[in-house]
């Protein structure tokens, strides 16, 4: 059965689930920017961001209750597993729902019966919620050979993301990356900046002498910050490739897929995802990309050239998106992922270090989930699944 044949109603108690359309899942998600969880929204859970994942087949579902209101939404991926007709579903940082709701194994529950019914034998979800968080301050003081994030005593456990993750295991559902499993697809530590309630002038007292005195070097050197548009994509891919060069990673993403990220999500909404890049004597020497909806703004993808680094055209970029993310009422600066270790030897201790100078806090997630539905074959294709990606 085609994932897009499926129009099965769910029920449970005073909850239906149901299929929406891209526009109805966008606009549910649109009427939470002023709710508390709405924080919580993902830009992986917009319509516009399926558009951007090749080999995936998107479907969006919603809870509605007794009155048709709608209480909780889904972005759903599909990846057929190949020489089958049955489907692997994926739930990047979602679903959108209450996390605290009482009823949440039975709110999940309406939704296996769903993808059962759908074709899945098996799926992955990431609740976005906090389960650790650590300030910048805690971490410093904690560098040390062989640390890691892990051994440091968090500042805040989060009450909600704790008794979360009691209630998935009790269910059956297992933490990607444990017992030796696959892990997780989206980063488990992130890098978080507050700026609600902060002044442009708070953020920047934030900062440590480090990055104040190289954002003061990019301005006395004259480095021009700007907003760019589709055609400076391949600078930016450009000075990406360089970046993967020196700093010994590779995304594995091409110029052609950037190029319809930023086409995608701008005609989902105009400034979705913005394209920033710094000029020094006429020439590009970094370029970052910043994606923004609802309450939240994401610092995405960062390159920068191996030249002229002295002018510092990286931290000038980041106090650029900082000061617009902050003007566009961003109530959180995701930096995105940070390696776990904080030992000075380690090479991915630097972008950690980085990062640390903003001022901002270290977030441990829940991480992402996996559940093979009931049945033996399901859990026999579950195995497939994952042998087959761990070759991708």
């Amino acid at each position: 059965m085609a994932v897009a044949e499926v129009q099965m109603t769910h029920r449970a108690g005073a909850l239906e689930i149901m299929p929406t359309t891209p526009e109805q899942h966008l606009a549910y998600l649109d009427s939470l920017s002023g709710r508390v969880w709405g924080e919580q929204v993902s830009f992986l859970q917009l319509p516009s961001w399926s558009a951007v994942k090749e080999g995936w087949r998107a479907e969006w579902i919603g809870w509605f209750d007794g009155t048709g209101r709608q209480r909780a939404a889904a972005q759903v991926l599909y990846r057929q597993l190949p020489g089958t007709r049955r489907y692997f579903a994926y739930i990047p940082e979602g679903p959108v729902l209450d996390w605290a709701d009482p009823a949440l194994i039975e709110v999940l529950q309406l939704l296996l019966d769903h993808l059962r019914a759908a074709g899945a034998f098996a799926v992955r979800m990431g609740p976005p919620l906090a389960y650790r968080r650590w300030s910048a301050a805690t971490l410093k003081a904690a560098v040390g050979p062989g640390r890691r994030v892990g051994d440091v005593l968090p500042d805040v456990v989060e009450p909600v993301g704790s008794a979360v993750a009691d209630r998935l295991r009790a269910a059956g559902w297992r933490r990607c990356g444990e017992d030796g499993g696959a892990g997780d697809a989206q980063p488990r530590h992130l890098f978080e900046l507050p700026l609600a309630g902060r002044s442009t002038d708070d953020l920047w007292s934030g900062f440590n002498q480090e990055w104040r005195r190289n954002v003061k070097k990019a301005q006395t050197a004259g480095v021009e910050t700007y907003l760019g548009t589709a055609e400076d994509l391949p600078a930016f891919y450009d000075l990406l490739q360089v970046t993967e060069r020196r700093d010994g990673f590779r995304l594995g993403r091409s110029l052609p897929y950037f190029q319809r990220q930023h086409q995608e999500l701008n005609a989902e909404e105009n400034g979705r995802m913005r394209l920033y890049l710094a000029r020094h004597d006429g020439e590009v020497l970094a370029a970052h990309t910043m994606i923004v909806a609802g309450r939240r703004a994401w610092y995405q993808t960062g390159a920068s050239a191996d030249h002229r680094r002295e002018v510092r055209p990286s931290n000038a970029l980041q106090w650029r998106l900082i000061r617009d993310a902050h003007s566009l009422g961003a109530t959180v600066y995701d930096m995105r992922g940070v390696p776990d270790t904080l030992d000075p030897a380690e090479r991915s201790f630097g972008l950690m270090r980085w990062k640390l100078g903003t001022g901002g806090e270290v977030v441990e997630t829940l991480g992402e989930w996996e559940l093979p539905l009931q049945g033996a074959v399901n859990r026999t294709l579950h195995r497939a699944m994952q042998a087959y990606l761990s070759r991708r």
